[in-house]
């Protein structure tokens, strides 16, 4: 289960900003939020590099920040 709501919300971080620091369309995080379809890996690595986790951390690891 894809925990990018959770993990999003825990940095305070709203649609619109993590729209424009991941460079992943709005429409499409609220869509990959309500579990509407599974993400590509590209997206998935940009939304992690964006919030500061890995991509194993949205795909329901912890949500450790990454190192470095």
């Amino acid at each position: 289960m894809l925990r990018l709501r959770a993990i999003r919300e825990k940095r305070g971080i709203s649609y619109r900003q993590l729209a424009k620091a991941s460079g992943v369309n709005l429409s499409t995080i609220v869509r990959l939020e309500s579990g509407a379809f599974d993400p590509r890996l590209s997206t998935l690595e940009k939304l992690a590099k964006a919030l500061g986790v890995t991509v194993p951390d949205l795909l329901g690891g912890g949500t450790k920040r990454k190192e470095g």
